[in-house]
C-alpha cells in the first residue's frame, strides 16, 4: 500500500500558511522557524493524526491545527537535537542544520519559537473546551519529562542499558510523540477506553517499530538518502537496537515490531487502512 500522499498533501498546504511574526524585527526568526519547518519529510506524525481522525469517520481538515501543531513540535526536537551540545550534527533532510545555517543563538531561538507557537496553534482546534484542554495536556506530558524531552536527556547521560531499558528509552525518546500524534485525536472525540486502545496500543508499538528501524538505517544509509549524516550513534557511543542486536537481530526485531502495530488495527473500528499505509512505510523505508 501506498503512503497517505493526500493527508500530507494537506499538511504541508497549512503548514506554509503559517505565519509567526507580526512585526519586522522578528521576521529573522519566522525565517530560521520556517527554513527548518518547511524543509520537507514525510510528516509522519500529523500524518498519523488526520488518519486517526478518517478511521474515525471525522474529515481530516477538522484536526489540522493539532495535526500542525504536533509537527511544529517535533521541527522544535530536530533542531535541538542537532545542535553542537547534543548529537553536533550538520545536516538534516538534506539541508545544513539550523544552527549552521543561523547560528547556534538562532536555532535556539527557532526552536522555542516552534515549540510556543505549537501550543498557541493546538488551542485554535475547534471543538468542546475541555476536549481540547485534555488534549494539550496529553501533547505537552509527551513532550515533557515523562516523555520526548525526559527521553532525551536519558540519552544524554549515557549509560549501560540492558533490551529492557533500551525500549524504555526510545519509548520516551521517540515514541511518546508518535502515541499523542494518535491519542490527541482520541481524546478530541471523547472516545472511552475500550474503543481507544486498539489505537493506542498500534501507536504506542509504531514508535518502537520507527527507532529500530532508524537504529538499522544509521547503519545501512547513506547521507544522500537520509537527508543527514549516517552513523551519527555510533560516534556518539550511544547503545542501539543495532549494537545492542546485531543488525539482523534488529531486522527481526523490527518486522515482528510491524506485525505487533498493523494486528491490532484489526481490532479497530472504522477505515484504518491509512494507519496500515504509514506502519508500512516506517517499516519499508529508506530514507
Amino acid at each position: 500500500m501506498s503512503y497517505p500522499e493526500d493527508l500530507r498533501a494537506l499538511v504541508d498546504a497549512e503548514l506554509e500558511r503559517l505565519c509567526f511574526a507580526q512585526t519586522a524585527p522578528t521576521a529573522g526568526l519566522e525565517e530560521a522557524m520556517r527554513y527548518s519547518l518547511l524543509a520537507g519529510g514525510k510528516r509522519v506524525r500529523p500524518v498519523l493524526a488526520l488518519a486517526t481522525a478518517r478511521a474515525l469517520g471525522v474529515e481530516p481538515e477538522r484536526f489540522l491545527p493539532v495535526a500542525c501543531a504536533v509537527e511544529l513540535i517535533h521541527t522544535y526536537s530536530l533542531i535541538h537535537d542537532d545542535l553542537p551540545a547534543m548529537d553536533d550534527d550538520e545536516l538534516r533532510r538534506g539541508l545544513p542544520t539550523s544552527h549552521v545555517r543561523y547560528g547556534e543563538d538562532v536555532a535556539i531561538l527557532a526552536g522555542d519559537g516552534l515549540f510556543a507557537e505549537a501550543v498557541r496553534l493546538f488551542c485554535e482546534q475547534p471543538g468542546e473546551p475541555a476536549r481540547v484542554l485534555a488534549a494539550l495536556r496529553e501533547l505537552s506530558a509527551a513532550t515533557g519529562v515523562e516523555g520526548m524531552v525526559g527521553g532525551q536527556y536519558v540519552d544524554v547521560v549515557g549509560g549501560r542499558r540492558d533490551a529492557e531499558e533500551l525500549r524504555a528509552l526510545h519509548a520516551l525518546k521517540t515514541g511518546s510523540l508518535i502515541a499523542a500524534s494518535v491519542g490527541v485525536v482520541l481524546v478530541l472525540e471523547g472516545l472511552g477506553e475500550p474503543e481507544t486502545m486498539p489505537f493506542r496500543r498500534f501507536a504506542s508499538e509504531l514508535g518502537v517499530l520507527f527507532q529500530i528501524v532508524d537504529d538499522i538505517l544509521d547503519v545501512t544509509g547513506s547521507d544522500e538518502r537520509l537527508g543527514k549524516p549516517r552513523g551519527s550513534d555510533e560516534r556518539h557511543g550511544k547503545l542501539t537496537y543495532v549494537s545492542h542486536f546485531g543488525l539482523e537481530r534488529a531486522r527481526q526485531l523490527a518486522a515482528e515490531s510491524h506485525a505487533k502495530a498493523v494486528d491490532t488495527l484489526a481490532e479497530a473500528a472504522g477505515d484504518t487502512s491509512d494507519l496500515w499505509r504509514v506502519a508500512d512505510y516506517i517499516f519499508t523505508r529508506n530514507e
